[in-house]
């Protein structure tokens, strides 16, 4: 049996363009081709989505929300591959895309109506182009290839025109990669050549299990199995996420099928709010791979290129705070909900039956306000 550690990946098959330090790299496959206007774009983005993470889960330590689900650590590759998603692309997220989620509109405080159990998920998944999160765990992947072989079938993949295609980006951790819904999500995108690209976010530890338990080789080395083209990025890295990303949406919407990124990064927090990651980790692990934060990575860059320096990051910092009170204060201003708003959000057209049972709920609330 193969007891390889698929923790320790080899630097021949980790896809890096920015090093720890901050020093650029060139690679053999992938180049990122823009300019660090852009990088400082995304350097706001990875900050503010930062501070995102950070007041939720202040907000659930307080009692405010139910539970939070944090992102800390995985800013670069969330960031990296939302850069990549196009204006006819179509994003089908887990419940971590926090990041994702900003970068496609979703309202950061619309986003907290879920965990603070004011609604389910409320925002306008057709018209953001970002589908809603998924807690059930891998049932996301199936989702994003049966809307990859819609667009198919509408005729909006392979054409001459890049402008008249989409493609799908789906998001899912390392853990999910043992579902079955996963499992067979690749089966059908393989043999129906889907514009699909599935985007692990491999953090290592799948709740309390690490990654080495759960795959004998390295995760994304399994993808061809299923005869789908398969890399693995520096996740802590947003240039080489970025590139790479781009390349496999590109495949996907020229026609040559699907791709599977395993973006190896770290989740620097807890699971979720409800768990404790000190029982099961070590605290050198966790310092070594803060050594690698994406947010230090990438502001060492752009300081070391002048294209930021002290008044921009302290500008930024001033931007966070008012975006902080902004969180804090939308949510504790979120509306409570009413039971009869429930029924909006089942059919686009109410049947009878349920009309019925509207108005049978609607009458016997009303009996209490009465008495």
């Amino acid at each position: 049996m193969d007891t390889r550690d698929a923790s320790a990946p080899d630097a021949a098959d980790l896809i890096q363009l920015l090093t720890p330090t901050g020093q650029r790299v060139d690679h053999a496959r992938f180049t990122w081709r823009h300019d660090d206007a852009v990088l400082v774009d995304h350097l706001r983005t990875m900050v503010l989505a930062r501070r995102f993470d950070s007041e939720a889960t202040a907000l659930q330590r307080k009692g405010e929300l139910g539970l939070w689900v944090p992102m800390l650590g995985q800013e670069a590759a969330q960031v990296g591959s939302g850069a990549a998603v196009g204006p006819h692309d179509m994003v089908f997220p887990s419940y971590r895309e926090h990041a994702v989620a900003m970068m496609m509109g979703v309202d950061p405080v619309t986003m907290l109506g879920t965990f603070r159990g004011t609604t389910m998920v409320d925002w306008d998944s057709r018209a953001l182009r970002f589908h809603l999160y998924s807690f059930v765990i891998g049932t996301q992947a199936l989702h994003a290839v049966g809307y990859a072989m819609g667009l198919q079938r509408d005729g909006l993949v392979g054409n001459d025109d890049p402008d008249a295609n989409g493609a799908v980006v789906v998001y899912f951790g390392d853990g999910a990669t043992s579902q079955g819904d996963v499992n067979e999500a690749l089966v059908f995108a393989s043999s129906y050549a889907t514009p699909t690209v599935f985007f692990v976010q491999n953090n290592q530890w799948a709740i309390s299990e690490p990654i080495a338990l759960q795959s004998r080789i390295p995760l994304y080395q399994r993808a061809s199995g299923f005869g789908i083209p398969a890399v693995r990025v520096d996740g802590n890295d947003v240039l080489a996420v970025q590139a790479v990303t781009e390349w496999a949406m590109n495949r996907a919407r020229s026609g040559e099928g699907p791709t599977f990124i395993e973006a190896f990064t770290y989740r620097m927090g807890a699971h979720t709010t409800s768990d404790d990651p000190t029982k099961y980790r070590r605290r050198e692990e966790e310092q070594a791979w803060r050594a690698k934060d994406p947010v230090a990575r990438l502001t060492l860059y752009l300081l070391g290129q002048g294209a930021i320096d002290k008044a921009w990051l302290d500008a930024l910092d001033a931007e966070a705070d008012a975006f902080g009170v902004r969180i804090r204060e939308g949510c504790l201003a979120l509306p409570v909900p009413k039971l009869e708003d429930l029924w909006a959000h089942t059919y686009a057209t109410l049947p009878d039956a349920l009309v019925a049972q509207r108005a049978d709920q609607l009458a016997y609330e009303a009996s209490f306000e009465e008495a």
